[in-house]
């Protein structure tokens, strides 16, 4: 079984070292679990004596500490613990980044969020603007690695475009990093100046190739639409439709692996997708009812993504021919989704999604998804060069 962070950081003397005397702030939120399902939080706090440290404040991301909001820009707000008695602050409201005021009582801040190995899931740029807060305060910012669940091999996509950045990308990375958030604050740190003073604690027995079903751990939903580990291998793709008026599944027990709209025909777009041969996966041919969000109450057809091999299945590119398919079946129905996205209101939320421009105008101009796709490796083998010195595993 590979150990998480959490677990190792209080079996290692990284606890003693670090946090004795300490003021501890904890980012978290329902997955920031430890192998026996107890929550980081309590594990902070039962220990709090033993180590002598004392919790002082909970900080959770988008989705809230126990996941109590569903998707974009639905806010939530700060509250005490009732359980802890201590302040839990709402990093996805009136701010994304810890205030000064929120950190008055803090003297480490430590952050064991579970990622899903996406740029367009806020969890890891919450843990940017932190490290940001961190740095400009000179308070230590403590990572407590977790595996990244679709892998540490491959990745996918062109790095964002910096006039693109919003809280779906803050910084220059792909849609598929294949990193862990450890080594992403590694990354973050050296590579684009935020300069905190960083502290790694690292798994024990995970490996770069693993499923996240091999690593022995639990799965807990990270957010409310990522209930599985198939969702997650599939959501580097299935993402994309959050920038469009056809149905990512939301409303449904399957969202992201389910993609499909009222005007789809499922047949022809299943026989369309399989013909390509995409590796990886299988596409299946489905009618589904969103019960809310879009779509909802009403017939969409379209297609199931079955992962067949996770080690060739290339998410985004098979999710781009599905886009291409679904709006060549009908122009004058497909349409892009407009702001607001994410606390941005000016971009086109599809733009923001991809980090670029350039995709979306491909599509609109009829060029092969596979030849889009075939265009960002030059950028995916420049990332893959930048990324080499900072992992860990």
């Amino acid at each position: 079984m590979v150990k998480t962070g959490l677990e190792i950081f209080f079996k290692s003397g990284s606890a003693t070292k670090q946090l004795t005397g300490a003021r501890v702030g904890l980012i978290v939120n329902p997955a920031s679990i430890d192998s026996g399902y107890i929550h980081a939080a309590d594990v902070f706090a039962g220990r709090a004596t033993e180590f002598g440290l004392r919790l002082t404040a909970l900080f959770g991301p988008q989705h809230g500490i126990r996941g109590e909001t569903q998707d974009n820009m639905i806010e939530w707000s700060g509250f005490t613990d009732p359980k802890l008695g201590i302040p839990a602050h709402s990093l996805y409201g009136e701010t994304r980044e810890p205030t000064d005021e929120m950190l008055s009582d803090v003297d480490v801040l430590v952050f064991d969020v579970q990622d899903v190995g996406t740029r367009v899931y806020t969890f890891i740029w919450t843990m940017a603007l932190a490290m940001r807060s961190c740095a400009r305060l000179g308070k230590k910012f403590i990572v407590l690695d977790r595996p990244n669940p679709i892998g540490g091999v491959e990745v996918e996509g062109a790095p964002l475009e910096p006039e693109f950045a919003s809280f779906v990308g803050l910084l220059p990375i792909p849609m598929r990093h294949g990193m862990t958030t450890a080594e992403l604050a590694l990354m973050f740190n050296a590579e684009f100046g935020i300069g905190c003073d960083l502290e790694i604690v690292k798994m024990e027995g995970w490996r770069r190739d693993m499923t996240f079903e091999q690593t022995g751990l639990p799965w807990v939903l990270p957010s409310p639409n990522m209930p599985t580990p198939d969702t997650a291998r599939v959501y580097p793709g299935g993402v994309i439709f959050e920038g469009t008026n056809v149905s990512e599944g939301r409303g449904t027990t399957r969202p992201f692996e389910l993609v499909g709209a009222p005007w789809a025909d499922a047949r022809a777009l299943a026989e369309g997708l399989n013909a390509r041969g995409l590796p990886g996966a299988l596409f299946r041919e489905c009618l589904f009812e969103p019960t809310f969000h879009k779509w909802s109450g009403a017939r969409c057809g379209g297609v199931q993504t079955h992962v067949i091999d996770a080690a060739v299945f290339r998410p985004l590119e098979a999710a781009l021919c599905l886009l291409s398919d679904i709006r060549a079946q009908s122009p004058s129905e497909f349409a892009w989704k407009q702001p607001p996205y994410e606390y941005e209101h000016i971009r086109l939320p599809i733009d923001l999604i991809f980090g670029s421009d350039t995709v979306r105008k491909d599509i609109e101009a009829g060029r092969d998804p596979r030849d889009i796709a075939a265009s960002w490796r030059p950028g995916e083998e420049a990332f893959h060069r930048l990324r080499k010195k900072h992992l860990l595993y």
